[in-house]
């Protein structure tokens, strides 16, 4: 299956409440990583791939992401997008999808940043006779990170049979990763999908359960290094320093005085640093004034706020 063939969709709805104060004016697919919007790397690994449409739905601060892609022509791609409304979980934003959806199609949880992603050998499962759903997944080292997500139980001969939402006590390492492939018969078992009790939400997770027991045969392809989830404000100087490394990332038009030093930071477009101070471990978003004259460690400065991350 080549990506020509396939359609793209990222999830960009939610308010991300604990990602506050950024959700004040930010959707969380629109915080930057290495100076740019988390949503257009996203768009970008589709673009690559060969995918030429891509639906965006959205929801809180919908306006800040189109302003953010535009049409995708920028980005060689075409992009449309899709008010959630009520945001009720992600199989409801999903559903929201059917009647623009006519071909397997790539989804993407806008608020996750993949490392090292193997695209193509995700589509190349979903040509094997039968398949008609491919999950992402990695080996996770860490319990609690098991405990936050889902886990993906294996059969002898390698086809998803359960996926286990949350679970208290993991049986596998085999965690989802929050990106999937999805024949369009998947509608089918959304439809069907219930609430849940807990959440008062649709989940993914019972929709592929659904889709793997009415028949359908699903793979998991160990398609990602890492995944970098933007929950919390240490989260995005986190994903933006170890995508970093050793380097210091400078934007167009940044003013800073003589003995003004920057390490192993990313200051955007238009920032400004008023003294001679050592910037180390930060982000400093476009426009954002440093004003203090003590040196800036592990913080995040946008234009309203200075949120410390140490």
């Amino acid at each position: 299956m080549s990506g020509q063939e396939l359609l793209g969709v990222i999830l960009a709805a939610g308010k991300g409440t604990r990602i506050a104060p950024f959700s004040e004016r930010f959707p969380k697919p629109i915080l930057p990583i290495l100076g740019k919007p988390l949503i257009q790397h996203q768009v970008e690994c589709m673009r690559d791939l060969g995918v030429r449409r891509v639906v965006i739905v959205i929801g809180h601060l919908g306006f800040e992401v189109v302003r953010a892609l535009g049409d995708g022509s920028e980005l060689g791609v075409e992009i449309e997008y899709v008010d959630q409304g009520p945001t009720l979980g992600i199989a409801h934003a999903v559903s929201k999808l059917e009647a623009r959806l006519d071909r397997p199609f790539l989804l993407f949880l806008g608020d996750i940043f993949f490392v090292d992603l193997d695209l193509a050998g995700m589509a190349a499962l979903m040509e094997q006779d039968g398949v008609r759903g491919v999950l992402a997944v990695k080996e996770e080292p860490s319990i609690e990170a098991m405990r936050r997500n889902f886990v993906v139980l294996e059969d002898a001969a390698g086809r998803v049979e359960r996926v286990i939402e949350k679970p208290r006590h993991p049986r596998t390492r085999l965690k989802g990763c929050g990106l999937y492939l999805f024949d369009p018969v998947f509608f089918d078992a959304v439809r069907r999908t219930p609430r849940t009790a807990l959440r008062d939400e649709y989940e993914i997770t019972d929709a592929i359960q659904i889709f793997i027991d009415d028949g359908h045969e699903v793979r998991a392809s160990r398609c990602i290094t890492e995944d970098l989830n933007l929950s919390y404000p240490h989260d995005l100087l986190d994903i933006n320093l170890q995508l970093l490394g050793d380097a210091t990332l400078v934007g167009e038009g940044v003013q800073r005085p003589a003995g003004a030093v920057l390490e192993r930071s990313v200051v955007m477009d238009g920032a400004v640093i008023e003294h001679p101070i050592t910037v180390r471990d930060s982000l400093v978003f476009p426009g954002a004034v440093v004003r203090g004259d003590e040196d800036l460690v592990r913080r995040i400065v946008t234009p309203e706020h200075v949120i410390d991350c140490r």
